[in-house]
C-alpha cells in the first residue's frame, strides 16, 4: 500500500510540471549570431560543477558524476519581453530564439580552479553561489540564475554551483547521493572563491535538496575552523529546504549561531516537500515546518511564504517565481550586509512592490528576537 501511494504521489508530481522527460539542451543557439535587437540583457554565469561532460555538445554537462570540479562560463542573453518571476523557455529540441527566450549563446571551459577565480573575480569584488535542487538539469540550473540575476539586479557575479542531479523525477535517492558526493567540492569552490583577495563578499542561495548540501558544506567549514569563509560569508538564503528538520537541528548546532545574516524561506503549502517527508517517513521538512520560533532559537531568520502565491502549482520555487518575492531578494542582497531595513522599512517595501504589480502580499518573519508581520495588499 505504502509503495502504492508513493507511485500515485510521483506520478501526481509529474503531471503537476515539475518533471519533464525532455532533453535538457543548453547551447541550442548559434553562438556565431550576434545578439538581436531584442534582447533586454546578457548574463555571465560562472559554473564550478560535479557533473560528467556529456558527449552531446549541446547539452555541455549531463547527469553521470564526475570524480573531478569542472569550472566555466555561460553567457546568456535574456530577452526584452521578460516578465519578472519567469524564464521564457524554447520548447522541446528547438533552438532559443534570443529575441523571445533565454538563450546560451556561448561558453568557456576553465582548465584549473585558480584561472576560474580569477575570471570571477575580474566581474568584481562580490559574488553569489546558486546551489539548485533535485530534478535539475544543467540547463535549468543556468537558466534558473540567469533569471534571479536578472530580477533581482544582483550588484556582483553568479556562480552556479551544479552538482549531478538526475533530472528526472524518479531520481529522487540519486539526487540526494549526488549532493551528499558533491559536499567537499562545494567547500572547495567556495574555499577557493574565498583565497581571491579581490573577493570581498560571497552570498549563498540554495534551494530545495540543494539546501542540504549548502548546510552540510558549511557544517563542514565550521568543523574546519572556517565557517565564516576567512570573514567573506555574506548572506546565506536556504528557499524551501529539503532538510529534515531534526538533522538541520544537529546541522546548526554543529555549526553554530550564525553572524551573518541567515534566513530561511518556507511555505505550508509546498506540495513538493510533502512529497519528500512522505519518503522520508513522514518526517517534517524544514522547508514546510509550521514551528518557525523553534526554527529561529537556532539563530535564523524565518520567513513564511504561506500566503504568497506562486508561479508553479507545487508552490516550490516562490523565491525566484513569484515577482514580488524576488524584487524583495533582491533589495535585501543589494543592501550591504550590515544594514537591515527597519520593519516599518521593510513593511513599505512589501506594500510599494506589490501594490505596484497588482498582488496581495503577506509575509511572516521571525527572528531570533521578535515576530513581524510584513504587507498586506490587495
Amino acid at each position: 500500500m505504502r509503495l502504492r501511494l508513493l507511485v500515485i504521489l510521483m506520478l501526481s508530481l509529474a503531471a503537476s510540471g515539475c518533471t519533464t522527460e525532455r532533453r535538457h539542451e543548453l547551447l541550442a543557439a548559434d553562438p556565431a549570431a550576434p545578439p538581436p535587437a531584442g534582447v533586454m540583457a546578457k548574463h555571465d554565469i560562472f559554473i564550478a560543477t560535479t557533473r560528467k561532460k556529456d558527449q552531446d555538445a549541446s547539452v555541455v554537462f549531463g547527469r553521470d558524476r564526475s570524480e573531478e570540479l569542472a569550472f566555466g562560463r555561460v553567457g546568456v542573453t535574456v530577452p526584452k519581453g521578460h516578465q519578472v518571476g519567469r524564464i521564457e523557455r524554447a520548447k522541446d529540441g528547438k533552438p532559443g530564439d534570443p529575441a523571445k527566450e533565454f538563450a546560451a549563446t556561448d561558453l568557456t571551459i576553465y582548465d584549473s580552479p585558480k584561472a576560474f577565480a580569477a575570471a570571477v573575480a575580474d566581474q568584481g569584488d562580490r559574488v553569489l553561489v546558486f546551489v539548485h535542487g533535485y530534478n535539475t538539469g544543467f540547463d535549468d540550473g543556468v537558466y534558473r540564475l540567469t533569471q534571479i540575476a536578472q530580477d533581482t539586479q544582483y550588484p556582483g557575479t553568479p556562480v552556479l554551483f551544479s552538482w549531478a542531479s538526475g533530472a528526472k523525477t524518479r531520481d529522487y535517492v540519486y539526487d540526494k547521493d549526488s549532493s551528499t558526493a558533491a559536499r567537499d567540492d562545494l567547500e572547495t569552490t567556495l574555499v577557493t572563491l574565498s583565497r581571491s583577495p579581490r573577493i570581498k563578499s560571497i552570498d549563498i542561495i540554495a534551494h530545495s535538496m540543494g539546501n542540504w548540501l549548502a548546510m552540510e558544506t558549511l557544517r563542514q567549514l565550521a568543523i574546519a575552523g572556517n565557517r565564516d569563509l576567512s570573514g567573506k560569508l555574506g548572506y546565506v538564503v536556504l528557499a524551501s529546504p529539503d532538510i529534515d528538520v531534526d538533522i538541520f537541528k544537529k546541522q546548526m548546532k554543529r555549526y553554530g549561531k550564525p553572524d551573518k545574516p541567515f534566513a530561511v524561506l518556507l511555505s505550508n503549502d509546498d506540495k513538493a516537500l510533502r512529497i519528500s517527508s512522505f519518503i522520508g517517513g513522514n518526517q517534517a521538512r524544514v522547508g514546510d515546518d509550521a514551528n518557525a520560533d523553534e526554527l529561529a532559537a537556532l539563530g535564523v531568520t524565518v520567513v513564511d511564504l504561506s500566503s504568497i502565491q506562486s508561479g508553479d502549482r507545487l508552490n516550490h520555487a516562490k523565491f525566484a517565481d513569484n515577482p514580488v518575492l524576488v524584487q524583495l531578494l533582491g533589495d535585501r542582497l543589494r543592501m550591504p550586509e550590515s544594514l537591515s531595513p527597519t520593519p516599518q522599512q521593510a513593511n513599505e517595501r512589501v506594500n510599494d512592490i506589490a501594490g505596484g504589480l497588482g498582488q496581495a502580499a503577506s509575509i511572516i518573519v521571525t527572528t531570533p528576537l521578535r515576530i513581524i508581520t510584513l504587507g498586506a495588499v490587495q
